[in-house]
């Protein structure tokens, strides 16, 4: 069961520690029309100022490279010790709504907004270990946010791995930077492969007149 948690606002240093590693990234609109590429979930953890910091995190990319939609579950440890459950989605989202949670067939629970910024918005409450225990015996996790249009933007979020990047070691850096090489490469060609397709359709329309 996920317990709602007042929201609060927090110093400029402890947004920066556990900003760290849960708010790179460029959000783009959500649509369809976008391919969707789903990475595993991984655990990366890193020593920032004072504190160790794990993320689990699993997210949802588009074919270019934009991230639509984040699961993170930070650890701070040290000089700031916090445990929160983080779901980011695009801007422009109806704040009242907050984003829904639902694990497979359970209850839906509202996670509220923290804060917004001009290309994502970040919905947090503390992480319990109740949640994390059903999230470790779920088999999807559906994440619901409400655009400022009232539509609604569901997306489902496999929880198969889950459990192994929980409970097993961090990705080594060497890890880390191959997998982010991979995505640089595979985004490259993909940009590519659509550039190639503007190009042929504008050929084809100059032979046209």
């Amino acid at each position: 069961m996920i317990h709602a948690a007042k929201t609060h606002m927090v110093t400029t240093s402890k947004a920066a520690v556990l900003g760290a590693l849960a708010m790179a990234g460029t959000f783009g609109p959500m649509t369809d029309a976008h391919a969707q590429k789903a990475r595993e979930w991984v655990k990366v953890c890193s020593k920032v100022s004072d504190n160790d910091i794990c993320n689990v995190q699993f997210n949802i990319l588009t074919n270019t490279g934009q991230l639509i939609t984040g699961v993170n579950l930070l650890q701070s440890k040290g000089k700031t010790n916090r445990r929160i459950f983080q779901v980011a989605v695009p801007s422009g989202r109806y704040i009242p709504e907050g984003i829904k949670v639902q694990i497979d067939k359970g209850k839906v629970n509202t996670v509220p907004y923290s804060i917004c910024l001009p290309n994502r918005c970040l919905a947090e409450i503390q992480l319990s270990e109740g949640l994390v225990k059903a999230l470790k015996g779920g088999g999807e996790i559906t994440l619901t946010s409400t655009n400022y249009r009232a539509q609604k933007n569901p997306v489902k979020v496999t929880l198969s791995g889950f459990t192994k990047a929980f409970d097993g070691p961090p990705l080594k850096r060497d890890e880390v930077a191959e997998r982010n090489k991979k995505l640089e490469e595979e985004l490259k060609r993909k940009a590519k492969e659509t550039a190639d397709k503007l190009k042929a359709a504008q050929d084809a329309a100059k032979q046209g007149n």
